[in-house]
């Protein structure tokens, strides 16, 4: 087997691809033979010794990827050898074959493409888990999402959508804001220029967004949590921008409103059954044609530099997917 290998975290240029043993499964593990992988902003950090999460060194990243189980450890008795399966492991995912626990495994369904599969559980788990668990969305109600030409973002118009809400993408171009639309968003801001509160007011009659979805931080966090409606909900999903911003506590008290954390990777670890339940809603979305990723770049696995020059660059809409 191939497989990128991270020995000295200082970024995408010190990362190597080398031939390898390939690993066999221990109890409770997987071997996946890989047939895509996306690239996700954890593993850009992750490389760059950034993320919270530090593995140790050496270390193969590609937190999420999907292919065809080649052979499970002992224990194992809820997925075979030629199951198609999409996981979330962490790290392990840039390479020709993967290790995962089982756990974190799930079964595609018929008709799942493999750089679909691989483009889904960390987007859409992540926006279900922020959206109808994390701040209880209710049809009719209106969501801003920041970022929202990126892959989480994607994700969450399609999901807010699929939930009945009214949704308000706002993005840093008019090319991105065009593919928000074409995405079901009923309206965008374009960041870039212009008053941001005002923007927001003019798209929410006056009223402001009941839940947020902030992929972004940065500077934009302040003028979008004082632009809350009352009893407003801001999603802390994470932090594309670079910082992380400081809020006045006040604003929570003004306007009734909560600031919520999304942490959907110790969520599925912590709750996995409420995972697997939102997971199968996420499936049976994508089986009915009303959840898919949004793939721009297709590359081949060996040209991970150039999809994490593409990711640093901030200019993808969704996702960038490698295959083997």
């Amino acid at each position: 087997m191939h497989a990128w290998i991270c020995d000295n975290p200082v970024g995408p240029q010190a990362l190597t691809w080398k031939e390898l043993p390939a690993p066999e499964p221990q109890a409770g593990e997987i071997r996946v033979a890989v047939k895509a992988a996306s690239l996700n902003f954890p593993d850009l950090l992750i490389v760059q010794n950034k993320y919270q999460v530090k593995p140790p060194l050496p270390f193969v990243p590609g937190a999420e990827y999907a292919g065809v189980i080649e052979a499970v450890g002992a224990g194992v008795s809820h997925l075979r050898p030629g199951d198609p399966v999409a996981a979330f492991a962490g790290t392990g995912g840039f390479a020709t074959h993967a290790v995962a626990p089982a756990a974190v495994v799930m079964k595609l369904p018929e008709g799942f493409s493999f750089p679909d599969a691989a483009a889904f559980l960390c987007t859409y788990g992540t926006t279900y888990h922020a959206l109808i668990d994390r701040a209880a969305l209710q049809a009719g109600e209106t969501v801003l999402v920041l970022g929202a030409a990126g892959g989480v973002g994607t994700a969450a118009i399609q999901v807010a959508k699929a939930a009945g809400a009214r949704v308000v993408a706002a993005a840093s171009t008019d090319e991105k804001c065009a593919l928000c639309r074409e995405l079901g968003a009923d309206a965008t801001i374009n960041y870039s220029h212009g008053d941001l509160r005002e923007q927001i007011r003019a798209a929410t009659d006056g009223r402001g967004p009941d839940v947020v979805y902030d992929p972004v931080g940065g500077d934009l966090a302040e003028p979008v949590f004082r632009s809350i409606a009352w009893r407003g909900r801001y999603l802390v999903i994470g932090f594309a921008q670079g910082s992380i911003p400081s809020l006045p506590l006040n604003l929570a008290l003004l306007k009734g409103a909560s600031l919520v954390g999304v942490f959907w990777g110790e969520f599925a670890k912590r709750e996995p059954k409420r995972n697997a339940e939102a997971l199968a809603q996420l499936a049976a979305w994508y089986g009915q044609g009303r959840i898919k990723p949004v793939i721009e770049h297709q590359l081949p696995m060996q040209e991970l530099p150039r999809a994490f020059e593409l990711m640093a660059s901030r200019q993808v809409r969704g996702k960038v997917v490698l295959t083997n």
